[in-house]
This record gives C-alpha cells, structure tokens and sequence, in this order.
C-alpha cells in the first residue's frame, strides 16, 4: 500500500536483513532471489507479492545451541563481534548509502 501511495518502484527498495546463515560480519546483496528461510524476507514476498527486491543481507553467524535461535539473535553481541562490528558497519553503511 505504502510504496503505491507514494509510488515507490521497486528498484528503489533495498531491503536490509539479518542472516544466520553468513559468519559474522559478511555481506552479501542480491538483486532478487528466495526467501532463503528467513521469516521476514518470507513475509515481505508475500506483501509485495514478489521477489525481485534487491536484498542486503548481513551476517551474524549461527553460534548458538539448538532452540536459543530467538535469543541469539535478538541477545547481545560477544566482544569479538563487538570488535569487529564498526568496521563492518562502516562498509555496510558506504554500500547502502550507494544504494540507488
């Protein structure tokens, strides 16, 4: 409804998630593809009704013990991610300002 409104294409949309399934830190962008499992890419194909977005995703690994996925993810970082986490922010941040 939103990107209708205010007649947004979807060439302009980069859509920025998590992902457990890259280590820490890398990032990977794709100009359409699957959900891959992620629930929110999952829901987002759904409203769009599509997959041809441009998606960003962002690694954080899968260190965590079976059934801790939620508080994995939404729990704080370790000091080696920590560490490394503004380096890796500034990369993201040169790519996603390129964006478009």
């Amino acid at each position: 409804y939103w990107m209708d409104k205010e007649n947004i294409p979807l060439e302009n949309i980069l859509v920025i998630t998590d992902d457990l399934n890259l280590s820490f830190g890398t990032i990977r962008i794709k100009p359409k593809g699957s959900d891959g499992g992620h629930n929110g890419l999952k829901n987002i194909n759904l409203v769009l009704n599509t997959q041809q977005y441009t998606r960003f995703r962002f690694g954080i690994s899968d260190q965590f013990k079976k059934g801790q996925q939620v508080d994995y993810v939404l729990g704080d970082w370790d000091e080696e991610e920590k560490a490394k986490l503004p380096e890796r922010l500034e990369v993201a941040s040169e790519i996603i300002r390129s964006f478009g």
